[in-house]
């Protein structure tokens, strides 16, 4: 068990690896990871030395939405195990000191859901559809939606049922909105929050919620129609969808249940909000903590980088809890490829990588060079810091995304539903199956005649062809996986002192070991280390549990820079030249 664990607060300064199961690792050939594929690799996860797994959707789900559609919240999607298969895992993760966090999806459930097939079934104005958002239309026959509020995967978010009313669904239309202002709502996810607590989880991590209360009631809705879904960010506390301040008083009823338990569980919550509403989510009374996308939304450059960690800095401070840290997740394009493209300044985030994955990766070039080395400092840029860290899957690989899936392949509602201006392709490229041995397994000929010639194994990510435990044949794995995936294979960088992985297994060793003991989550900035004007560096300092001082520093200048002659280096992202100096796209880890 890592030394952080062994502390109740332990989410405070934890690294968290966020698997999404359905791409981690598949045991029995279908072509969709498993409870035990996670399960099979908790011996990689100890060595990389993160303190937990955080596990997206794994419920019963028709995946209209990679799992965030859900059926039955407290059960396990059938192809992906089963709940013995759940509780083995945790107790082979706990075994390992490792800790388990699960996702919860309050603001919407799968349409196939137990209560919205009972709402269906009953009359406008029934208990059954009060626990969902239904409404009568406009128009002489009700034949117009409610109001003309868009889905964010695209589309309106009004879907007409057959007696003619329509329920509400700020994503996919498979997906109805929750009605949290029925008590019933609320207990059933209290029961839920018990449920997995109960079977050895340890925290949970809350999708979309700033979602969860709206207001449908103080004007009418046509006019609070005017709202854009798409606008996410309310400061002023009036957007009827989103970061409310009704939303507050959930999640204070969600702590009562986790202070339940000892230790307390926690939660992290998914809210893309105004940065001075999330101290709120990371109260003590409420969730704990919220995520910090700012890392995630910002370019391979020193203003925008330090921006976000100072807002993190200061958001944590507010909120008396600690900041996280997120560089990936399934929702976002891998870190290596948003550096390796021409870092633009664009009016929002990651639209340079958005255009550039709507032309299947040809709108302009990949430089993978300079996004490994940029990928790598960050890394190392991100793991000194006070708080907790979350990698995703792949990211301790270098993994860059996938842009050429083909279109008949994706699974991401985005690239279905999205239209004119919001047009994606969607966040399939960041969610393929890992490669786990760089030997690409032979492929059945009925492969190459289903999906075409060049198609690839699994890489390790399946049962060899022909070795499935039923005996049935090994299917492709549900995402494409290049050919190139065999350079960043596990076993590969494993055996390789150079590699991503090695990286970010020294890394989180040395954070264990120096950093997270001292209990310390502030930082001293340095900045001596900004010699040119607009900022060259990212340099910050913190005490070590040796009693020395602890500096990250991060080159962002075109020039080498020169390093304290009497630092000791230990830990950089790439070689210093022979002067002993820092190269450019670089960090080093230095005690002073």
């Amino acid at each position: 068990m890592t030394a952080n664990n062994l502390h109740n607060d332990w989410w405070k300064q934890a690294v968290v690896y966020q698997v999404y199961p359905r791409s981690f690792k598949d045991m029995n050939g279908d072509g969709l990871g498993d409870l035990k594929g996670v399960t099979d690799r908790i011996d990689y996860l100890r060595e990389l030395g993160v303190d937990a797994i955080w596990l997206s959707p794994f419920y019963p789900s028709e995946l209209h939405d990679g799992g965030y559609d859900v059926i039955d919240y407290r059960n396990v999607d059938p192809r992906l195990g089963s709940m013995d298969d759940f509780d083995e895992m945790v107790a082979r993760a706990h075994e390992a000191g490792i800790k388990i966090v699960v996702d919860i999806v309050p603001n919407h459930s799968a349409d196939k859901h137990v209560w919205f097939q009972a709402a269906l079934n009953a009359a406008p104005g029934s208990p059954e559809r009060d626990r969902y958002i239904f409404r009568d239309g406009r128009g002489e026959h009700g034949e117009l939606p409610p109001n003309d509020w868009q889905s964010i995967f695209g589309g309106p978010a009004w879907e007409r049922v057959a007696d003619g009313q329509w329920y509400l669904h700020l994503f996919a239309k498979q997906q109805p909105d929750f009605n949290w202002k029925n008590p019933e709502v609320h207990d059933e996810f209290l029961k839920t929050l018990r449920f997995w607590s109960d079977h050895g989880t340890d925290g949970f991590r809350v999708d979309v919620a700033h979602g969860l209360a709206k207001d449908l009631e103080s004007k009418p809705l046509v006019e609070l129609g005017k709202w854009s879904t798409l606008d996410q960010f309310n400061p002023n506390g009036d957007n009827p969808l989103f970061d409310r301040a009704e939303v507050h008083d959930i999640y204070r009823e969600w702590r009562t249940v986790f202070n339940e338990y000892d230790p307390p569980r926690f939660a992290v919550a998914e809210a893309w909000i105004a940065p001075e509403h999330q101290a709120l989510y990371a109260s003590p009374d409420e969730l704990g903590q919220i995520f910090n996308f700012e890392f995630a939304k910002a370019d391979w450059r020193q203003s925008d980088l330090r921006i976000a960690i100072e807002d993190g800095m200061a958001a944590a401070e507010r909120s008396g809890s600690t900041t996280t840290w997120v560089m990936n997740n399934h929702d976002v394009p891998r870190s290596a490829s948003r550096y390796a493209l021409p870092q633009v300044k664009t009016k929002f985030y990651h639209q340079m990588a958005e255009a550039w994955l709507l032309r299947n990766g040809e709108f302009v070039e990949e430089d993978r060079a300079a996004g490994t080395r940029r990928a790598r400092a960050a890394a190392l840029m991100e793991l000194g810091l006070p708080g907790s860290a979350y990698i995703y899957q792949g990211e301790e690989l270098g993994l860059f995304e996938v842009a050429d899936i083909p279109w008949d392949r994706l699974e991401d509602p985005y690239a279905f539903n999205s239209e004119h201006q919001f047009t994606v392709k969607g966040r399939d490229g960041c969610r393929v199956p890992l490669p786990w041995t760089a030997a690409d397994e032979p492929k059945p000929a009925e492969w190459d005649e289903k999906f075409g010639a060049g198609t690839t194994g699994t890489f390790g990510f399946a049962p060899a062809p022909g070795t499935r435990p039923d005996g049935a044949p090994t299917a492709e794995p549900h995402l494409p996986q290049p050919l190139w995936f065999k350079d960043f294979a596990a076993d590969t960088e494993d055996s390789d002192p150079a590699s991503m992985l090695n990286l970010y297994r020294a890394a989180l060793a040395l954070r264990q070991r120096l950093l997270t003991p001292t209990g310390d989550t502030s930082i001293a900035w340095l900045n001596d280390f900004d010699t040119a004007e607009g900022g060259t560096a990212i340099a910050y300092s913190r005490p070590t549990a040796d009693n020395r001082t602890f500096a990250s520093v991060t080159n962002f200048a075109d020039e080498p820079l020169t390093l304290p002659a009497k630092a000791e280096v230990l830990l950089a992202s790439a070689s210093l030249d022979d002067n002993g100096r820092l190269p450019q796209d670089a960090t080093a880890w230095l005690a002073l």
